[in-house]
Parts: C-alpha cells; structure tokens; sequence
C-alpha cells in the first residue's frame, strides 16, 4: 500500500533530508561539528583550495560519519593522468556520488573547459559511481547563454543514462519561486528527467557571508551574490532570509515538478541553518 504524502509533508522531509554545502577553508572545522549525525554534505571545489583540499575535507567529513559529495571542478582537472587519478581516488574511497561542475577558474589549468568532456573521460575510467550531479540555472548564467546550458544539460543526461549511472541536477540559487517553476516546466516538457536538487540559501549572519566574500571571492554561489544585486538585497535585508520564503509559496509544485532533495548554501554556518531546519520539521509536524 503506497501512503501518499501531503504537500507540507513533502516540503518537511526536504528539509530533514537536505543536504548541506561547505566550503574547505577555516570556518568549516566549526561547520563540521555542528552537523547532525550522519548528515549528507556536499564539498565545494574553488580555484584558491584545488581539488587536493575538497578531497582532503571530504575524506575527513566520511571519518565523522557523515556522508560526502565531492565537488569535481573540471576546469581544475590538470590532464588525463590527473582524471585517472580521481578515479582511483573515488574507487579507493568508496564514494559513489559525485557532484560535477566546470568551475569558476578564468582559464582551465587542463584540458577541459567544461565539464561535459571531463564526465565523459571520468566515466571512462570506471570511478564506481552510482550517481552524478549536474549544474542547472533556472535563473541563467552570467557567461552561458540559455540555449547553451539546456543543450549541456541534456548532454550530461543522455551521457549518464548510457553509461547506466544514476543522475541529478542541483540548481543554483533562485529567489524567485514563479522563475524556478517556469524553468521548470519547460525542461520537463523539452525531456529533462533527472531530479532536482532545488539550490536554497541557508540561515546566514549578513556580516559572515560579506566578510567570507572578501576573502575568497570564489565559488558558484557566492559569483552569482555578486552578479545578482536582487538576490544581494534579498540575502541582506532585514531580519535576513527565512528558506521558507522560497519553499512555502512552491510548496504545491515540489512534489509534481520532481524535486527530490535540498541543497542548502550554508556558507559554512551550518548551526543557524541546522536551528532553522530542526524548528521547520517540528512545525510541519
């Protein structure tokens, strides 16, 4: 007998689920400890830390118990025998969920520009994953024009469902719950089926996230803070920003539209987030 969920039900075990972004730098030590048990926590790639620091944070998070997705950055691949190498070390590892991305770097140190080629010579060497993640933007792309990333998109798709491997889009963040559900739905009816991982911000003190900014200057999600002065202002008004105000008014549509999972831009503040979500829960229950 299959018991069906409610909308708000739907919503609630999102957010019991989500998953958590950190970024390998010195506030993550705190972040790590203020995850709950056997949290899922997904490790970002920047050009300043390489691939060397998101594979050291993902393997010191697995000895915590918990359960990370690296970030590969295909931009910061330096060459085939490197891509060979991160197979090894994924097999080595047993880590078996990757998220990929082209990355944020002005030039690629290697030979890939994009992640396309770089997912498809990884999958080559036969890394074991049973599931890879894809970059989506209901909200466009500084750099990429729209054709261009649906295209890529169901590239990445195609290449996944031929190699047999599971697959996910997590899209960046979008305030804007009408932008998501039209973006939605038009991937949807042009063939996209993979699920969707909805790219939320987490609780975050004004004063952190602008001083982090400054000093990394790095990453998808804090590129798109700067490009986007609505979604600036939206992460720095007053009293700041509640997730619910994206959540809540798409609450109908989560389940119909095939978001899976959360994943939530912490910034490295994971306590007020985890505050946020334990309250959310109990409320929705």
């Amino acid at each position: 007998m299959t018991i069906e969920s409610t909308p708000q039900q739907y919503r609630r075990n999102l957010i019991r689920e989500m998953t958590y972004e950190l970024i390998p730098m010195k506030s993550v030590e705190k972040a790590m400890l203020d995850l709950a048990p056997g949290s899922t926590v997904s490790v970002t790639c920047s050009p300043v830390k390489g691939i060397d620091a998101t594979m050291q944070l993902t393997e010191e998070i697995r000895r915590l118990g918990h359960h990370p997705v690296p970030h590969i950055a295909a931009r910061l691949v330096e060459s085939h025998q490197h891509t060979k190498l991160i197979a090894k070390w994924l097999q080595a590892e047993g880590l078996t969920t990757l998220y990929l991305i082209g990355g944020d770097a002005s030039k690629p140190v290697g030979p890939y520009d994009e992640a396309f080629t770089f997912l498809r010579d990884l999958l080559d060497e036969d890394p074991g994953l049973s599931t890879v993640g894809v970059g989506s933007y209901p909200d466009g792309h500084a750099l990429i024009d729209s054709a261009t990333l649906k295209n890529v998109l169901h590239k990445k798709q195609a290449l996944l469902a031929e190699a047999g491997v599971a697959g996910y889009t997590s899209t960046q963040m979008c305030f804007d719950p009408s932008t998501i559900r039209t973006w939605l739905e038009a991937e949807r009816a042009d063939g996209l089926t993979l699920p969707v991982m909805l790219g939320i911000p987490g609780v975050i003190n004004q004063t952190k996230l602008l001083s982090m900014g400054v000093r990394l200057g790095i990453g998808a999600s804090l590129r798109y803070l700067r490009k986007n002065r609505s979604s600036v202002s939206r992460m720095l008004a007053p009293g700041g920003y509640d997730p619910n105000q994206l959540l809540t008014p798409m609450e109908n549509d989560l389940e119909r539209l095939g978001i899976t999972g959360l994943h939530c831009f912490t910034f490295n503040q994971v306590e007020n987030t985890r505050i946020w979500a334990e309250a959310t829960v109990e409320d929705l229950s």
